[in-house]
């Protein structure tokens, strides 16, 4: 299908340019292992403009992200994967956050500082088809990212320093594991901001119920060295499945529920809950609508009792407008609704959004999220982009966010 080709494009504009897939073929020395891979190239150009209440300024970002990366073919089993990104400036009226632009507090925040980084650098053991090893840094990419991500919308991805062991050994299930030792954000290097000493192991399962429904238990320690209110641990599971209606209508849904507590060196001793529930009708026109509520808890008597995702890719829950990157001392619920179609070559997609507070029944805000996006030929996606936040109390002021984005990945 013409949306599904152009959703994948899309996808691969906010990682930009995952790994490719390893190489099959089998070399004969090590040397043709290294000289018999694969490089891929991409480049991502985004205008962003950020008028919020508060700030003397508007701000307004013109970036871009080039993106190098080279798989090496396999010689027994193993094989190597090497990625380099340099995020350019090229308007720069903004503050690019935690530090990364001093002197830039009259304008808002547009999170992606300029500078090079190696994004990723791992080796890869496949001593079979239902194993796989991963040393070094890398992507980790978890269910709908929402506690464990790479943060792709943002120009400077955030990957992490560790091992991953993966396995299908028991029949109709996915096992991961993996030990993180560094989380290198978003902010890049050059600022205390952009990495966090850790001692985390993550663990996740996905278990194939039948054909269309699945289960995904899942338990989550952070031991943060850095920031200590990021040390958290979190066991929780999910519940995914489609329901289908004739050849080309189908309910998909999602039920998911976690309980968080403090961990390791976190100041705060405390308990949260979360929950998603997520229904989306897909008719046969195409058209998608879905309803969902999601909700991080708190306690407005206990300062940081609210559940955290210090990890997560923060940009596709709550609004892409980024007003809740940290949870709510109350808490937050988000009932949201969401309309998505296609028209010609055009994906379009509109999401409206109620937030309110999980304890003490404040209302915090609404939005209006809408894109527009479409492949131009096999390498090339044109994003248009806009957030629309409407405040109701100080701390969230009003927020408007236009982005408009070109994406060459070969």
């Amino acid at each position: 299908m013409k949306l599904c080709a152009t959703l994948a494009l899309a996808a691969a504009g906010f990682g930009l340019a995952a790994a490719p897939d390893a190489l099959t073929a089998e070399a004969n020395s090590l040397g043709e292992a290294i000289t018999s891979g694969k490089a891929g190239a991409s480049v991502r150009a985004r205008y962003e403009s950020v008028h919020q209440d508060g700030f003397a300024e508007n701000a307004d970002a013109l970036t871009a992200l080039l993106r190098l990366n080279y798989r090496t073919g396999t010689r027994a089993g193993w094989s190597g994967f090497a990625e380099f990104d340099h995020v350019f400036h090229v308007l720069d009226d903004f503050d690019s956050g935690a530090g990364t632009t001093p002197a830039r507090s009259e304008y808002p925040v547009v999170a992606d500082p300029q500078g090079s980084d190696l994004n990723q650098l791992y080796l890869d053991y496949t001593p079979g088809r239902r194993w796989m090893l991963r040393l070094g840094r890398q992507r980790i990419l978890l269910d709908n990212q929402r506690f464990v991500g790479g943060v792709g919308w943002r120009q400077n991805e955030q990957t992490y320093d560790g091992v991953t062991l993966t396995t299908q050994a028991i029949p109709r299930t996915a096992l991961q594991y993996s030990y993180i030792a560094h989380v290198r954000r978003i902010f890049g290097q050059a600022v205390a901001a952009g990495s966090n000493r850790v001692d985390s192991h993550m663990l996740h399962a996905r278990t194939a119920l039948d054909d269309d429904w699945s289960l995904t238990p899942y338990y989550y320690f952070i031991d943060n060295e850095d920031v200590a209110a990021f040390s958290t641990s979190t066991l929780g599971a999910r519940i995914t499945g489609t329901q289908s209606f004739g050849d080309k209508t189908s309910v998909a849904v999602t039920f998911e529920f976690a309980t968080q507590s403090d961990a390791a060196n976190n100041p705060v001793n405390y308990d949260a809950q979360y929950a998603h529930i997520d229904g989306t009708l897909t008719l046969e026109s195409g058209l998608a609508l879905g309803l969902a509520y999601e909700s991080l808890g708190g306690d407005p008597n206990e300062p940081g009792m609210m559940f955290r995702t210090p990890l997560a890719t923060l940009h596709k829950f709550q609004g892409w407008a980024d007003l809740f990157l940290t949870t709510p001392a109350n808490g937050i619920d988000d009932v949201y609704a969401t309309i998505a179609l296609e028209v010609a070559d055009w994906t379009l997609k509109g999401v409206y959004h109620d937030f309110s507070a999980e304890a003490g029944g404040s209302d915090y805000g609404t939005e209006i999220d809408v894109s527009a996006s479409r492949a131009l030929g096999d390498h090339y996606v044109l994003l248009l982009k806009g957030a629309f936040f409407s405040g109701d109390l100080p701390a969230y002021p009003d927020t408007n966010k236009v982005w408009i984005s070109l994406t060459a990945a070969f």
